[in-house]
């Protein structure tokens, strides 16, 4: 696949822009090579400078759950434009949407529109300090809620030590009021809080992982986690920012029926626009000012553009587009285990909707550790080789890939026969 106008853009962008782009997953280089330069994209396509078209399988990194260039969303957008583009103040459209949103997510009785999954988690964690008078957060290893200061966190050394600074510009105090876990373990985390629960704030995780690859909640961990935050006067956070309204109509929440304090949205909440949303119960809600001593404000919060195009998204999805999501879903995953196991490579496919990873082990995968052990190298010459077969992947086996429902199973059909070819070279 020829990308000469990309490196040429790269090349410039290097000049500029940290590493030559504004997202560090974007550069490629966990899996080699350089990044295509995007310069258009319509339903499951993307199409680079150098007028490649690739199958799409980042969707945004999961907005574009009803396919690029939707004209729906496109239409609402442009009708929002020419009224202008943000007013700083209350809208009508605004309320219509949490309106919209509240019907997906029956248990957000109040929220808040904000800017970006990050704005969404920290918010909701400084709520749950607010609300709780605690300040011990407890997170779980490889689970990712954005880059406030005090969620780039590393385990320690032990199952539930304080955890120390995964960035350079992270103070070690920031730090040390968040406490890691290992993803799915049920019995450091009824240990932790039988050791240190009056003295825990918060838990949030991410109730379908996405940022170690996709992998599931076992039986009884979200149970526990919310159980145990009621029983302990903590706040529980689903981080739904990546899983919301991707595994289900109405989330994690819909499909495992365990329902937190307090919720975090984006992505498709706004339909590719900059937004996300931070909700939850009522009572802890009104901990946010005006109504409460919690301050969290943005210029931009609920900007009428992004909310124009959350509406129509939302406005789209019904059962028709999950039962679709699910068969291509399906489909895909039998592929890909096809493909790994004519090519004699250790594999599991490990699927939760709309979300989907290939990782090279035997599996289950349960935590960051058990992802970090998979074969990098076979991941990467499965990325390489799709990606000159016309497949847009994820570029890092951390990464879950996201179907859209503009895919068809002919493109199902091409992307397997294209890791089938891939997996053998």
């Amino acid at each position: 696949m020829d990308i000469a106008k990309s490196e040429a853009w790269l090349e410039r962008a290097q000049k500029v822009i940290p590493g030559g782009v504004n997202s560090p997953v974007r550069a490629f280089r966990a899996v080699g090579g350089h990044p295509p330069f995007i310069r258009r994209a319509q339903g499951a396509r993307l199409f680079d400078e150098d007028d490649n078209e690739l199958i799409d399988y980042v969707c945004t990194w999961g907005p574009a759950i009803v396919g690029h260039a939707r004209r729906e969303v496109l239409d609402a957008v442009k009708a929002r434009i020419e009224d202008g583009l943000s007013f700083g103040a209350p809208t009508a459209a605004e309320v219509e949407f949490a309106e919209l949103v509240q019907k997906f997510y029956p248990s957000v009785e109040l929220m808040r529109c904000v800017n970006s999954g990050t704005e969404a988690t920290m918010s909701a964690i400084r709520v749950a300090r607010g609300f709780s008078k605690r300040d011990l957060l407890v997170k779980f290893d490889g689970c990712y809620h954005g880059h406030a200061d005090h969620l780039l966190v590393k385990a320690g050394s032990g199952a539930a030590t304080f955890g120390e600074p995964d960035s350079g510009g992270v103070p070690a105090g920031t730090a040390a009021t968040t406490l890691t876990l290992t993803y799915n373990d049920r019995d450091a985390l009824q240990k932790l809080f039988a050791d240190r629960g009056s003295e825990i704030a918060t838990v949030i995780v991410e109730p379908v992982a996405g940022n170690m690859g996709c992998i599931p909640p076992e039986p009884g961990f979200l149970e526990d986690i919310v159980g145990l935050c009621k029983k302990h006067g903590a706040v529980s956070i689903f981080d739904e920012v990546m899983c919301g309204f991707r595994v289900a109509k109405g989330g994690a929440i819909e499909r495992y029926g365990v329902t937190p304090d307090l919720v975090a949205l984006g992505k498709v909440v706004g339909g590719g626009m900059p937004m996300a949303v931070y909700g939850g119960r009522r009572e802890v809600m009104e901990v946010v000012a005006p109504l409460g001593p919690v301050y969290q404000a943005g210029t931009l919060s609920g900007n009428p553009v992004a909310v124009a195009a959350g509406k129509a998204t939302l406005g789209l999805l019904n059962d028709e587009v999950y039962t679709k999501l699910e068969a291509l879903g399906a489909r895909l995953e039998e592929g890909l285990k096809k493909a790994a196991t004519d090519a004699g490579l250790s594999h599991c496919v490990q699927r939760v909707g709309s979300m989907i990873t290939l990782f090279f082990s035997e599996g289950p995968v349960r935590n960051f550790a058990d992802s970090a052990a998979t074969n990098t190298e076979h991941f990467n010459r499965f990325h390489r080789g799709l990606l000159e077969r016309g497949v847009y992947w994820p570029p890092s086996k951390f990464e879950a890939a996201f179907l859209s429902v503009a895919l068809t199973e002919d493109d199902i059909d091409k992307t397997c026969a294209a890791a089938a070819e891939a997996l053998k070279g």
